[in-house]
This record gives structure tokens, C-alpha cells and sequence, in this order.
């Protein structure tokens, strides 16, 4: 995907979320550190742009509450951010890509920790397949057919200085 892809798969997602949830009363969207962030605030602009309602946004870590923390070496805890109550809201947690689950898993056992929002939706920029747990998003920008010995990569101008989607062999950088 190339950065006109992304904006069209991002224009596509806010108006099905806007549709699904009758509108931006009572969303937050919750970016899952670390792309998911600067997608939740594009997909918030995209909101206040056409509906002129302010949507805040959360950054989500959720590193201590993956289920891998004894194989992993090295965690790095970066801050979560709430602006405001989740409870009677409708959270849409954000991420680049959605593959087996698990940081998905862990996000709502994050989400639950800091409050009871009255429903929790999924919204990722590509899902490529291979899940290991029963999670699947509400909201797709695309949908890319996979192997497992291939890397989904998302390259996004906040995070990297450009928007792009790529598709690799483990292994080729």
C-alpha cells in the first residue's frame, strides 16, 4: 500500500465506524502504541473534519500484559495515556495489523484495567490472517493474504517519515 492506499483505507474505516456506532457520540479511540496511535489520530481528525465532533484518543502500551513477557528479553514500557473516563463509551482500539491476536488479547485485558467502557471495538489498517485466538477486527483498511514466514511491514510519516505497507520474507530487512 502506498500513502494514497492508506488514506483511502482510513476514509473507508472512519465512515464504517461512524456508521456503525450512529455517529462519533461517545467514542474514544485507543491507539495501541505504537502505530496505532498515529492512526487513531488520523482516523479522530478524519472524524472532527466531517462530523465536527471532537473524538479523543488514548495511547495504549500494552507490554505488560502480553502473554510472551518470559521469552522476551527486553520490555520497554511506554506510557499509557487516557483522556477522560472509558465508562459509557464505545472504545475502538486501533493497530497497524492484526495477525495472531495476542497484542489485541492483551489490550483489552489493558483496556479492562482502566475502566468499563459500554463496548470495545477493533479497527486495524491491514489483517493478514494467521490467528491463534478467537479475535477478528470490526473494522479492516485491507486485507492482506499472508504466509507465516512473511513480515507485514507498516511504515507510517509520524512514526518512520513515510506511509507505506510492505510485504517481506522473514529475514530480508
Amino acid at each position: 500500500m502506498d500513502a494514497d492506499e492508506i488514506r483511502r483505507a482510513l476514509t473507508r474505516m472512519y465512515h464504517e465506524i461512524l456508521e456503525r456506532n450512529h455517529g462519533a457520540e461517545n467514542l474514544m479511540l485507543v491507539g495501541i502504541r505504537t502505530r496505532g496511535v498515529p492512526l487513531a489520530q488520523r482516523l479522530s481528525a478524519q472524524i472532527v473534519a466531517s462530523e465536527g465532533v471532537e473524538v479523543p484518543v488514548a495511547q495504549l502500551d500494552t507490554g505488560l500484559y502480553r502473554d510472551d513477557l518470559n521469552v522476551r528479553p527486553h520490555i520497554t514500557v511506554r506510557p499509557t495515556t487516557v483522556p477522560g473516563d472509558l465508562a459509557g463509551r464505545t472504545v475502538v482500539l486501533v493497530d497497524d495489523v492484526l495477525f495472531t491476536g495476542r497484542t489485541v488479547r492483551a489490550a483489552l485485558d489493558a483496556v479492562n484495567d482502566l475502566g468499563r467502557p459500554l463496548r470495545i471495538q477493533m479497527a486495524a489498517l491491514v489483517d493478514r490472517g494467521h490467528r491463534e485466538l478467537p479475535i477478528r477486527a470490526d473494522f479492516v483498511g485491507k486485507n492482506i493474504p499472508t504466509r507465516r514466514a512473511e513480515r507485514v511491514r507498516v511504515r507510517l510519516t509520524e512514526t518512520d517519515g513515510i506511509d507505506e505497507v510492505s510485504v517481506s520474507q522473514v529475514g530480508d530487512g
